[in-house]
């Protein structure tokens, strides 16, 4: 029986863009580009390198965004994956970690699975609580922040590295999984990779197919809310130290004065 494996990805703002709220303080993704979360390319390896291991596998990645988060799920697919689901829906919009774990697991049981890979946290929102409620809604075990990851004989295994100590930890399929950045280089698409891709299968699914009601989503079904935001202030020029005999002692005065010592 084939293991089939399931990746949850984000379509993201990219980090060095321009990124700012809109009017009902959710974050504005029109104004910057959006790309697959880097924490989630990890999560994409480690799905690869598991079905690469395994007899027989199947990898499904899936995602929930907008039109242009299928470019998230395109990544992916090109890295190796086999086929992508897209969860799109007007009546997503502002929908929080509590809501973002209820549309996942729907979407995870219609898709059907055994292994659910994530990254440790997503590089927009970084809370990192995705897994642990995913894996509650599913009623399935959870392991999280691996390092290292295998699966055989209807376990997964994985490492966790803490600061103080290692940990080893199993659980029996089906399963949820979180995998750090320290889990291994994720792979470069390779141009065979990027036209295969386009040839895969992406399945699109709203609401309705999950069979979940909009006020149980978006801004209206959501648990937390942002209150207020201030902009960063600008950047304003460094103070110069000209050293003329004196200059040890301006530095040494100015961080003190910064409270730096």
């Amino acid at each position: 029986m084939s293991l089939r494996i399931v990746v949850c990805v984000k379509y993201v703002p990219d980090a060095t863009g321009d990124r700012h709220f809109a009017e009902d303080l959710t974050v504005d993704r029109d104004d910057v580009d959006g790309l697959l979360s880097e924490l989630d390319e990890y999560a994409v390896e480690q799905a690869l390198q598991i079905a690469d291991e395994a007899d027989d596998a199947e990898i499904t990645v899936l995602t929930i965004g907008p039109e242009d988060a299928k470019d998230a799920l395109r990544k992916a697919l090109s890295m190796g994956a086999d086929k992508a689901v897209h969860v799109e829906d007007d009546d997503l919009h502002g929908t929080d970690a509590l809501g973002t774990s209820l549309v996942l697991a729907k979407a995870i049981e219609k898709t059907g699975y055994d292994l659910v890979v994530c990254g440790m946290a997503s590089t927009d929102g970084t809370m990192g609580v995705l897994p642990a409620m995913l894996a509650e809604r599913l009623g399935v075990p959870q392991v999280s922040l691996l390092s290292e990851v295998s699966v055989a004989d209807g376990t997964v295994t994985g490492r966790r590295d803490g600061d103080t100590a290692t940990e080893r930890l199993q659980a029996r399929l089906p399963a949820v999984v979180s995998v750090t950045d320290q889990s291994g280089e994720a792979r470069y698409p390779s141009f065979k990779g990027i036209m295969a891709a386009k040839k895969k299968p992406v399945t699109s699914w709203d609401l309705e197919d999950l069979e979940i009601e909009s006020d149980e989503v978006g801004l209206e079904g959501a648990w937390t809310a942002v209150d207020g935001a201030t902009e960063r202030p600008a950047r304003t020029a460094g103070t110069i130290v000209k050293d003329e005999g004196e200059g040890g002692k301006q530095l040494a005065e100015f961080l003190a004065g910064q409270k730096f010592i």
